[in-house]
C-alpha cells in the first residue's frame, strides 16, 4: 500500500509540474516584476501540492501573521529534514529565491522551472560560486523579494539540529536586511532520507518566528547572530517534542560558539 501511494503521489506531482511550466513560461514572458514575484508564487504554488497529494499528512503552519508586508524581504533560514521541507515552506505566502546546488538545475523540468523562478545555483567545486550567490542574492533583495538558505547544508538523519553556517547570516548583514528563521518538523517521518517512499502518517509543522533584525550589525557579528537563530530554532524543536534543548542539538555547544565555520554548498 506504501508503494503504491508513493506512486501516486510522485505521478500527481509530476503531472502537476507538466501542467505549470506552460504557464510560468507565459507568465514570464509578460511579466513586468524585475523580481519575477509572479512566476516564482506559480512555481512555489505547484511544489506546495506535494503536501497535499497524501490525505494522511496533518499539516500546521504557526506564525506567518508575524511578518506584515511579504514585500519587505528577508533572509529566510531554516532547518533541514527532508525533501519535503521544500514543498512545506513554499505553502507560506511568500516568494522566496531558493539558494540550490547547480545540480538541482540540471534535472530535466524540474531544473528549467527553478531557472524560469529565478533561483540562485551554487556550484560547491567553484571556489568563486560563494562570492557570485552573494552578488545575485543582494540584487534579489534589492528588488524587494526574499532569499532562502538551509544554513545546515545537507538534511539532519535523525531529525536533531546540525551546525549553522555563517554565510546566510553574513549576507542579510550585508545586504541590511532581517533574518526570518523558520522551524520545521515531523519531515522527516514523511519522507526518510535517500528513501522515495512516504510514510503513511505524519505530522508536518512549520512555524515562522519572529524577525530577527541585522541593524547595527557588522559581518563580524554573523557568529553570534546565527548563534542567536540557531538557539531558538533548537528551543522551538525542543518545545514541540516536550524535551530539553540539549537533546535536538547534534552539536556540543562548546563546538557551536566556534566563530569560523566551514560554509556548506547551499549556504553560500
Amino acid at each position: 500500500m506504501t508503494v503504491l501511494r508513493s506512486i501516486w503521489i510522485w505521478s500527481a506531482i509530476v503531472f502537476t509540474f507538466a501542467l505549470t511550466f506552460p504557464t510560468m513560461l507565459v507568465l514570464r514572458l509578460f511579466e513586468r516584476d524585475p523580481a519575477r514575484y509572479r512566476t516564482g508564487r506559480l512555481f512555489r504554488w505547484a511544489g506546495s501540492q506535494l503536501t497535499r497529494f497524501n490525505p494522511l499528512w496533518d499539516v500546521t503552519i504557526e506564525g506567518w501573521d508575524q511578518v506584515e508586508d511579504p514585500r519587505n524581504p528577508f533572509v529566510v533560514v531554516s532547518n533541514h529534514q527532508s525533501t519535503i521541507d521544500i514543498p512545506l515552506i513554499s505553502r507560506l505566502p511568500i516568494e522566496m529565491k531558493w539558494v540550490v546546488k547547480v545540480e538541482l538545475m540540471k534535472i530535466p523540468g524540474f531544473g528549467w522551472m527553478m531557472k524560469t523562478a529565478g533561483d540562485i545555483p551554487v556550484d560547491r567545486s567553484d571556489p568563486d560560486s560563494r562570492s557570485s550567490v552573494l552578488t545575485r542574492a543582494k540584487d534579489v533583495l534589492s528588488k524587494r523579494c526574499s532569499v532562502m538558505l538551509f544554513p545546515e547544508g545537507t538534511r539532519s538523519r535523525d531529525g536533531r539540529l546540525l551546525r549553522y553556517a555563517d554565510g546566510a547570516f553574513r549576507m542579510a548583514i550585508q545586504a541590511g536586511v532581517p533574518v526570518l528563521p523558520l522551524v520545521v518538523d515531523g519531515t522527516l517521518d514523511a519522507l526518510p532520507k535517500n528513501d522515495w517512499r512516504f510514510r503513511q502518517r505524519a505530522h508536518l509543522r512549520l512555524k515562522v518566528l519572529p524577525p530577527v533584525s541585522t541593524e547595527n550589525l557588522t559581518t563580524d557579528d554573523a557568529p553570534a547572530l546565527r548563534q542567536k537563530v540557531r538557539q531558538r530554532t533548537a528551543e522551538q524543536l525542543a518545545a514541540w517534542r516536550g524535551v530539553d534543548p540539549a537533546e535536538v542539538d547534534a552539536r556540543s555547544s562548546a563546538s557551536d560558539n566556534e566563530s569560523s565555520v566551514k560554509p556548506s554548498a547551499s549556504d553560500a
